[in-house]
């Protein structure tokens, strides 16, 4: 009962930490990549149509990599993989 309990903390600390970590991450590089956007659209005006569909990719792109970390986290969450160890 205790390795159970113990197996069920460390799954919650490490889920806010995917969570946690992710969200982090991603709010950074969609925050360098806005700016970086800003900045080249702001030194070459012309530029903007091509610079905007690779922005708009890119930014699909980071945010997918957090939104797969959510999904790893929630099947933790609800379907724990580590517990049928400790159930036999």
């Amino acid at each position: 009962m205790d390795a159970l309990a113990l197996i069920q903390a460390y799954t919650g600390v490490g889920i806010g930490l995917i969570i946690g970590l992710g969200a982090a991450g991603a709010c950074i590089g969609i925050g360098i990549m806005c700016a970086s956007f800003l900045e080249g659209a702001a030194r070459q005006p012309e530029m903007i149509p091509a610079l905007q569909g690779k922005v708009f990719l890119l930014l699909g792109l980071i945010d997918a990599s957090f939104i797969i970390g959510v999904g790893l986290a929630m099947m933790f969450a609800f379907a724990n993989p580590l517990l049928s160890v400790v159930a036999q």
